[in-house]
């Protein structure tokens, strides 16, 4: 039988060390807020919206909420965004992802301030994390970090397999693996032998966007099992880009989905901007 590592408690441990912190901060007269923008109404981004607010009223930092129509312009974004940026009160800036298709994404990430990118994509912040910089990290892979640590997996010298390749996990993830001394192998759509890869590894960390996609075929016996994906079943129900009741029996340890990596995702984002506040 795997250990199910619980991303809902250790999220709300995080939460309450951060709430600990802020308290502090506040003694000293630290204050800061948290600016999301969300641009038009994806119900999913909604959700998240909702999520990160509630979050930060736990822990006892302000929310600012810029709620923008599908229409506004690009030019209109970014001019908020400077403003956001010139305000010493405003801590974090976060603006949540997809955008419209006619908003260039990668001109909005650069456009925030690298002292106030607390979900960690600005190119500043890439570049801080693999060259082992202080800086912001995306919170997703940091929240798998600190899921492996405080489920007392230890990380140093493990066999790390890594599936997928995005900005947001793939990539930020294999360096904060490199950076804890696991050796690391990412895998993608064009890996050959992806399955004999795959049940090489002590800790297979997936994250492909792929409904159910690994079976217990992909898994060495005894590995530790982190799933990052996040879908709706047929029968609408949450899962993951795992087959949890057929991998479970085969890892030693394994997220559900939910209730695994997607708390620790707000966690961490709390954390950055109480990291921000203090700096």
């Amino acid at each position: 039988m795997a250990t199910i590592i619980d991303g809902k408690r250790i999220s709300t441990e995080i939460k309450d060390e951060l709430r600990e912190k802020v308290a502090k901060l506040k003694e000293q007269g630290i204050t800061g807020a948290l600016a999301v923008i969300q641009v038009g109404a994806d119900p999913a981004s909604c959700v998240y919206v909702r999520n990160k607010k509630r979050a930060c009223e736990y822990i006892g930092i302000e929310s600012l909420s810029y709620e923008l129509p599908e229409t506004t312009t690009e030019k209109e974004l970014l001019d908020l965004i400077d403003k956001l940026n010139a305000d010493d009160h405003v801590k974090g800036i976060l603006v949540q992802l997809p955008l419209p298709s006619h908003i260039d994404e990668n001109a909005v990430i650069k456009s925030i301030a690298p002292s106030k990118d607390v979900d960690g994509f600005h190119p500043e912040n890439v570049g801080a994390l693999f060259i082992g910089q202080p800086g912001y990290v995306s919170c997703t892979p940091a929240g798998v970090i600190q899921l492996l640590k405080r489920s007392q997996i230890s990380i140093e010298g493990k066999n790390c397999v890594i599936m997928g390749r995005s900005n947001i996990v793939g990539k930020p993830m294999a360096a904060l693996m490199l950076r804890e001394n696991a050796t690391v192998t990412v895998t993608h759509s064009r890996t050959i032998s992806l399955q004999e890869i795959c049940k090489q590894a002590d800790i297979l960390i997936v994250a492909i966007g792929k409904k159910e996609f690994v079976d217990a075929s992909y898994v060495k016996e005894g590995a530790v099992v982190i799933d990052v994906g996040m879908h709706r079943d047929e029968n609408n129900k949450l899962c993951g880009d795992v087959k949890y009741a057929e991998v479970e029996p085969v890892a030693s340890a394994i997220t559900p989905v939910p209730g695994g990596v997607g708390p620790m995702t707000i966690a961490m984002l709390m954390n950055n901007c109480v990291e921000s506040m203090e700096r």
